[in-house]
């Protein structure tokens, strides 16, 4: 039996990464910046 979690790295970054944020036209980066986040994304 597979464990819930399955890690998988280039999957969390194509999901969760800088360039998916960025394309994703939501203006999360941007919020985040504004707010002062030390770090953007994952």
């Amino acid at each position: 039996m597979l464990r819930t979690f399955q890690p998988n790295k280039s999957k969390e970054k194509k999901d969760h990464g800088f360039f998916a944020r960025k394309e994703a036209g939501t203006g999360i980066l941007n919020k985040r910046r504004k707010k002062g986040r030390k770090k953007l994304c994952k």
